[in-house]
């Protein structure tokens, strides 16, 4: 057996993966995951069920993932014995909804540990309580009903998410709108490319104070496509 990795029958724990840089986490959690995915292809993003408990709730973080068997919140509990000061802890739950994965004892328990927050494929409960907190949970629904806590998984493997895949180290990042998830390899890039993208925007913006409405690619691209004739205008 590996000094990184635990196996015993199917469960398997990796504790050793290169994390996105904390540097490059700052930057990245001072623009919204809009911007971010838009730079980054317009993909990355997870289903739009998997929402903050409340519209204000941030994260950013590199992930450490999880996946668990529905409606069991044993490997979570590995996860929070085992993650780092801003870890964001992404849950495989299968989207289940029948049950909660983790309520406010364990997002006390996050917190504590300066964790960065809990991204989960499933449902969750206490949430006033949560919200009242501070911390940062985003999921697909809530529900009163607690888990079981006696089935295998796995922690820092791959992991399908909202149907966006995300591997231990990526960057993710969330708002209002929902989670982004940048590969670790191609992170700094994306968020290099973040600021032209959000100063375009604000030219567009400033544009519109001015008077002006116009969106002149819009013209470019009908005229590319031919439905408008070469010199035509809207």
């Amino acid at each position: 057996m590996k000094g990184s990795e635990m196996t015993r029958g199917p469960i398997a724990i990796r504790t050793d993966f290169e994390r996105v840089p904390a540097e490059l986490v700052a930057r990245a959690s001072g623009y919204a995951a809009s911007i971010l995915a838009d730079v980054a292809g317009r993909r990355g993003t997870m289903h739009g069920r998997i929402q903050g408990l409340q519209k204000s709730m941030r994260i950013a973080g590199p992930a450490f993932t999880v996946e668990v068997r529905p409606g069991d919140n044993l490997m979570m509990h590995a996860a929070l014995a085992q993650a780092q000061p801003g870890d964001v802890i992404v849950v495989d739950g299968k989207g289940d909804l029948s049950c909660a994965l983790t309520g406010f004892l364990m997002v006390s328990q996050a917190k504590a540990a300066h964790l960065g927050g809990f991204v989960i494929d499933a449902a969750v409960r206490d949430t006033e309580e949560i919200c009242e907190s501070g911390f940062p949970v985003f999921a697909a629904g809530a529900n009163p009903n607690g888990p079981t806590k006696g089935l295998p998984g796995r922690v820092n493997w791959p992991v399908s998410v909202g149907g966006t895949t995300v591997h231990p180290g990526d960057l993710v990042v969330g708002d209002g709108d929902g989670v982004v998830v940048l590969p670790r390899e191609q992170a700094l890039q994306v968020v290099n490319a973040a600021q032209a993208k959000l100063d375009f925007e604000q030219s567009f913006l400033a544009s519109l104070r001015q008077g002006d409405p116009r969106n002149g690619w819009v013209a470019d691209s009908l005229r590319s496509l031919g439905v408008l004739a070469p010199g035509e205008a809207l």
